[in-house]
């Protein structure tokens, strides 16, 4: 039996499986095959030599006066044969080793090692992925079954990308690498079971770990992600470093390190914003890129009042309010928004604005704002400022993103 001590040491040097487990688990298969030759009641042990591979049967009897049971027990005068020191109540491990016990160890020993390799090769795996499990790692597009996708994540790891967990309109190629986030590790009997999403808001912020040092290290903290997937992210960061501009810092030079992400997110566009405990002035940094005239918070309710420049309403809420939508999000408050005319009739805004915009008198508002907006902005002139606006959004978004 040396030839299985060799291949049980090849297996532990390869494999990282314990030598000692597997010979455990050898005796442990064989016990059970000679419970059936020797009866459901005899103790049966047994022994496989740790060196030279050699393995032996014991039945193991207690030394009676009269034998009632010959499974488990044996007289003193035929104990005293095998040795003569044993006494009543003794226990005797009597050797019964069948013959042509050799081959059908060598049986059982192989099924108890391949399957100790495939329970060791799933340990392995799951073990691997379980400490990846809430973060990012590269998946190789391996075919599409049916509307799900097939991703190798290694050699022998396979992940399936489910339709629901999918970016809308991304469509992949087998061989195509794409970064997935790891939501959840099973350990399953058919092996682990790993759950992976392009969809989950988590992806962004690890992307930004891994592309960011100062996210990285901690230096700039992300607050708050707001995400709908294959559209538009947006991210609240702070620094937690007086002299680190966080925007800057996930910006990177001329855009380069948010560039890369957007690449891995494939065109997604990406707004990033500053972070402030000022309520007000983090949701009037949340509607970036349109501008605001005044924030009014409740904080008990958790909503807030924002008005806007008439010829940035659109702006503000963007495209099927989108902008609106994320910028709710990731502050947390239900936002309202209103343009300037709408908030003057409604009376909604701040008295010192009104004076400053010299639409209040000593009698109260004059309700000549309307005429002034009109004198002010002819159709022309609003036309001009509107482009104006698209002009400038666009250039910070640009700046903000990906340099798109």
């Amino acid at each position: 039996m040396s030839e299985l001590i060799d291949a049980l040491n090849q297996l532990q040097k390869e494999k990282h499986i314990e030598k000692e487990v597997i010979m455990q688990a050898i005796e442990d298969s064989l016990v059970a095959a000679c419970n059936r030759d020797f009866g459901k009641n005899a103790i049966v042990k047994v022994n496989m030599d740790r060196d030279t591979g050699d393995i032996s049967v014991y039945v193991e009897k207690t030394v009676v006066e009269e034998v009632e049971d010959s499974a488990t027990e044996i007289s003193l005068a035929d104990a005293k044969m095998i040795r003569f020191h044993y006494e009543i109540g003794d226990v005797v491990n009597i050797e019964v080793t069948p013959k042509n016990f050799g081959r059908i160890a060598a049986q059982h020993a192989r099924s108890v090692i391949v399957q100790k390799i495939k329970e060791e090769e799933r340990r392995v795996v799951f073990e691997h992925f379980a400490h990846k499990e809430k973060d990012i790692v590269t998946g190789v597009v391996q075919r599409y079954n049916g509307k799900n996708i097939s991703v190798s994540l290694d050699d022998k790891t396979d992940a399936v990308l489910t339709e629901k967990e999918q970016v809308k309109g991304e469509v992949f190629k087998p061989t195509d690498r794409i970064k997935l986030y790891i939501v959840e590790v099973k350990d399953t009997n058919k092996g682990p079971k790993i759950l992976v999403s392009r969809t989950h808001p988590e992806l962004v912020k690890r992307l930004f770990e891994k592309e960011v040092a100062e996210v990285y290290d901690g230096t700039v903290e992300i607050k708050s992600i707001a995400r709908e997937a294959g559209s538009r992210t947006k991210i609240a960061v702070a620094s937690n470093d007086p002299n680190v501009d966080p925007v800057g810092a996930c910006v990177g030079i001329n855009g380069a390190r948010v560039n890369a992400i957007v690449s891995d997110l494939r065109g997604e566009k990406i707004d990033i914003i500053e972070w402030n405990d000022d309520p007000a002035v983090l949701i009037e940094n949340a509607l970036s890129p349109s501008n605001v005239v005044s924030v009014d918070v409740d904080e008990e309710e958790k909503s807030a009042c924002v008005v806007v420049p008439d010829y940035q309403l659109s702006l503000a809420i963007g495209k099927e309010g989108q902008n609106a939508r994320l910028a709710a999000k990731l502050t947390g408050y239900k936002i309202d928004i209103k343009s300037e005319t709408q908030a003057i009739e409604a009376g909604e805004l701040p008295e010192n604005y009104m004076e400053e915009m010299g639409l209040v008198g000593e009698e109260g508002y004059t309700g000549d704002y309307e005429e002034e907006y009109n004198e002010e902005y002819s159709e022309e002139s609003y036309d001009e400022a509107a482009e104006d606006q698209n002009e400038e959004s666009e250039e910070i978004e640009f700046i903000e993103t990906e340099n798109e």
